[in-house]
């Protein structure tokens, strides 16, 4: 039986949204960039203290050559979250 102390990809990087590390490399791995990751899981739009973590994981990622093409946050994605796994974006204020 494994716990989450054996699976690195059970490790929370971004508490607020409760991003784990396997959900951004199965995104990475997708061809998601930063952006396209943080509007998918929500991460990096709360407090901010993950983002050093997550950029520094994505970096290991790219440099293990893992990952298809990224897909632009500023592309429409292919597919849109499932519902009930990414948090509402926030309204933007006029």
């Amino acid at each position: 039986m494994t716990t989450d102390k054996d699976n690195p990809d059970n490790e929370v990087l971004c508490h607020c949204s409760g991003t784990k590390r396997g959900q951004i490399r199965a995104l990475f791995l997708e061809g998601r960039d930063l952006e396209g990751i943080s509007r998918w899981t929500g991460a990096l739009t709360g407090c901010g203290g993950c983002e050093w973590d997550i950029e520094w994981y994505l970096k290991e990622l790219k440099e293990e050559g893992a990952g298809a093409a990224p897909v632009s946050a500023a592309q429409p994605d292919s597919a849109e979250p499932p519902a009930g796994d990414s948090p509402e974006a926030p309204a933007e204020e006029s």
